[in-house]
């Protein structure tokens, strides 16, 4: 029982003492037993009662007995519970060869062709001010040959001094680039030195359908390296501003890509190469948020495949028309003040050129070239890209004031003629290339009239950009 002291000292004592015959919290409690009434006799009917109530307090006891049993049970120690594990092996993954006829599962992909794909770290340089600063960047490619010849896109490595290639064991090497043009947004790298390569298989991206499962591998992020994504076509034909301006046909997937995987292959549910992956977007389709709202876009491989075969086989593209000119747009404030019309002002005509065969002069303004109407570098390219060398075209040009059309048969670019940006002429003097590959962009006037950065940069002011030779050069 429990004795409790006093307090004292604002401290609570109390001690304990076992009882004899267990600990009273042991023992099952009981009711107690309220007084009894004085007995009366009974009858024999309250004989017949009594013993009914016997009859009903033995079973109930009985019921009392199997409740503490089933609660002893309960109560017993229990056995230890075992969970069971199958230690089964890895499921081995087929390395399948493409055949064009056999689907293949991710995993197949992945095992059959993680070799052929490559991760690319490029070094540069840029123009900051007046000074120059170190640039660094990464990408992705797949092998195209067993000899080195490697594809990627022509930004991941725009304006390199420095270009290296990672297999998919962590050999590096570096490569050199054999032809790449920014109209198309592709380039060939070869690599020497090393044997036993294993190229892709291509196939014909017309054959794509709105559904088909497709996957890429390729550096992530520019960071994690031959990682594999993959999501159905969204769309085919999809028509696509880069950030240059250009408008490209496109392969619409839900397959993550991001800078990190541009240049690297698209394969379709056989194996095939059929694309090549592209983060190269305008502002309005930022990469950023197509990754996140799952939009991706690729190359369609036949649109570029005989690119590709040119740079590999001579080193430049073949039958690409060339017009031997160089032009600048015409800017609202020469419409306004002049009213010249929307075109391409003509700064020179190469001698000996398909130009001036045809008769286009210096300050002339091509308006149109065929059906498309034209009035910045880049649309006149495009239409000019539809032909090939030979074929014929009509220019419509203003000149003083009179509307002319004159028919020009395109000559061939050669090798020389082609410059980075896969576009040969015509150039826009306001944006030269320079020995990097990139674009001048000039210094603001000094205010007397002479822009310092050379070439007839950019940002020149009004005075120095305002075409004279217009007026005094004819």
């Amino acid at each position: 029982m429990y004795n409790n002291d006093q307090f004292n000292d604002s401290t609570y004592h109390y001690s304990y003492t076992r009882p004899q015959g267990g600990d009273p919290w042991d023992q099952p409690r009981q009711s107690p037993v309220p007084p009894q009434p004085p007995k009366k006799k009974k009858s024999g009917a309250g004989k017949a009662v009594a013993l009914v109530l016997c009859c009903a307090l033995a079973g109930g006891g009985a019921g009392v007995g199997g409740a503490a049993a089933f609660s002893a049970l309960n109560h017993a120690p229990q056995s230890e519970t075992t969970i069971y594990r199958n230690d089964t092996d890895p499921t081995a993954v087929d390395v399948k060869h493409v055949d064009g006829l056999t689907p293949m599962s991710l995993s197949e992909i992945n095992a059959a062709y993680a070799d052929s794909c490559v991760c690319i770290t490029v070094q540069g340089m840029t123009q900051q001010g007046w000074y120059q600063q170190p640039t660094s960047g990464a990408g992705s490619g797949f092998i195209i040959s067993e000899d080195g010849y490697i594809v990627t896109n022509y930004h991941v490595i725009d304006g390199a001094n420095s270009i290296k290639v990672t297999l998919n064991n962590g050999e590096t090497y570096d490569a050199k680039l054999i032809g790449g043009e920014e109209l198309n947004d592709v380039a060939v790298l070869k690599i020497d030195g090393v044997s036993g390569l294993k190229p892709v298989v291509l196939g014909d991206s017309d054959d794509l359908v709105v559904g088909e499962t497709v996957c890429t591998i390729g550096n992530a992020l520019g960071s994690l390296s031959f990682s594999l994504t993959s999501g159905a076509v969204s769309a085919t034909g999809r028509s696509v501003t880069m950030s240059d301006g250009t408008v490209m046909n496109m392969i619409q997937t839900e397959c993550t890509i991001n800078s990190g995987n541009s240049g690297g292959p698209l394969f379709d549910s056989y194996g095939r190469v059929v694309g090549i992956t592209s983060a190269k977007l305008s502002n309005n389709g930022d990469t950023s948020n197509a990754t996140i709202e799952g939009i991706g876009f690729a190359i369609p491989i036949n649109d570029v495949i005989d690119i590709i075969t040119d740079y590999m086989r001579v080193g430049y593209v073949t039958g690409r028309p060339s017009m031997g000119i160089e032009v600048r747009a015409v800017s609202d404030e020469w419409q306004q003040v002049f009213g010249w019309p929307a075109g391409l002002l003509v700064n020179s005509v190469e001698a000996g050129s398909c130009a001036e065969t045809a008769g286009l002069r210096q300050n002339d303004i091509i308006t149109k070239l065929g059906d498309t109407e034209v009035s910045t570098i880049q649309e006149l390219t495009a239409a000019k890209n539809r032909y090939k060398a030979g074929e014929t075209a009509q220019l419509s040009v203003f000149r003083a004031g009179e509307e002319l059309t004159l028919s020009i048969t395109f000559d061939e670019q050669d090798n020389t003629a082609q410059n980075s940006n896969g576009q040969g002429q015509p150039q826009d003097p306001a944006a030269q290339p320079t020995a990097s590959g990139g674009y001048n962009e000039g210094y603001p006037g000094n205010g007397y009239g002479y822009g310092y950065g050379g070439n007839n940069g950019g940002n020149e002011d009004y005075f120095n950009s305002f075409p004279w030779s217009y007026f005094f050069g004819r």
